[in-house]
This record gives structure tokens, sequence and C-alpha cells, in this order.
């Protein structure tokens, strides 16, 4: 069964629970609710299991703190021998406007210290979903604005976009990276294109 690591990057514990900076654990949450499959604490992260048409999925909440998710990766990725053409990093961007997505197969960490510590560990080949959370923050504040929690009416704004990288993430497992970034990233947010496939779908 082919194996893939999706990481959602943020920082573990309640003060930083609906923080910006958690972008990536969002999304897996609402991936898990929808799945119905929760998350077990696990070695350096909380972990969910689940397979989609035949392929199997491991969800990956780093409890390492941001700075250090490279840990949690690279211990995962070594453990289930995933390759890391089958590894997806969701992380949060402050370079795209509020629930704003784009998908890439490699890159630099930019500014983002838990890419940057993944890069250190493991390189830039591997693939990574953005989520836009804007950057109305003024000059120096930015430690502040990643760590501040999202208003009701930006957690309204975002559903949409969650409800995609969901759906981006289905279809980086069973289309593959070169057509979700060709059916996604160019798109408004809308229904989801419709994914091949060749057998059916499983829990």
């Amino acid at each position: 069964m082919d194996k893939y690591l999706i990481v959602g990057l943020g920082n573990p514990g309640a003060e930083y629970a609906g923080t910006r900076h958690n972008m990536g654990y969002m999304v897996l949450d609402a991936f898990a609710k929808a799945s119905n499959i929760v998350f077990d604490d696990r070695r350096y992260g909380y972990v969910a299991e689940a397979s989609l048409r035949g392929r199997k999925l491991y969800l990956l909440k780093p409890t390492t703190y941001m700075n250090l998710s490279g840990n949690a990766v690279r211990y995962w990725l070594n453990k289930e021998h995933i390759d890391e053409a089958r590894l997806l990093v969701i992380v949060d961007d402050l370079s795209l406007p509020l629930g704003g997505i784009r998908l890439k197969g490699s890159g630099s960490a930019g500014t983002h210290n838990g890419l940057g510590h993944i890069q250190q560990l493991i390189g830039q080949q591997y693939a990574r979903l953005r989520i836009g959370i804007g950057n109305d923050f003024p000059r120096g504040a930015q430690i502040d604005y990643v760590l501040g929690r999202f208003s009701p009416e930006e957690l309204e704004q975002l559903q949409p976009s969650i409800d995609t990288a969901i759906e981006m993430v289905k279809s980086f497992v069973l289309s593959g990276i070169d057509f979700t970034m060709n059916h996604y990233n160019k798109r408004k947010l809308s229904a989801p294109p419709s994914i091949p496939h060749s057998s059916d779908e499983h829990s």
C-alpha cells in the first residue's frame, strides 16, 4: 500500500489553538473530523491514520513547536518508510491574502521557521500547501500577528479555503502534484474538479 505523510504545521497547546500560525493544524483537524478519525498523541506529534482508495495516509500535527518541525517530519518519514515525493506540508503564509491557496512542489522556506527547519533536515524537494493569512499588521508586529487568533469573521471567510485544502490533499494523494497544481492554483474557490481514479474510495 502506498503511504503518504500529510503534515499540518502549528504549535501544540490551548494557548495556540485558533491562531494564524496554526493554519496547518486547522486543516488537518477539519480533515479528521470529515473523515471520522481521531488523533493520537504519539512521538513528536499528534497522528491520525486514514485510507483513501488503497492509499494509506498519516496525518501529522507536530508537537515539537514550530521551530523544530523538521524533527517530527523526518522521524515519521523514516519510521513509515515514506518517500519525500509523498510528503505534503500544510502551512500558513503571510505573502498570500487571507484564504489564498497555493501548492508548490519544492522551493525555499522563505521566512517561515517551520519550513526552514524541515529544509535543514530533509532539503527543499517536498510539496507544500500554503494558505494565506494576510499581512495586515504594523511594522515589527509580525510575531504578535501570526500568534494572534483569527476573528470570527476571518474564520468564516477561511472555511471555503479549508474545505478546498482538504480536496487538494486528496487530489495530491490520488492524482499527483502536477494535476493538483494545474487544477487548483489558479482556480477561484468553487466546486472542486473531479479527481480521476481507478478504484472505489474507502473510509
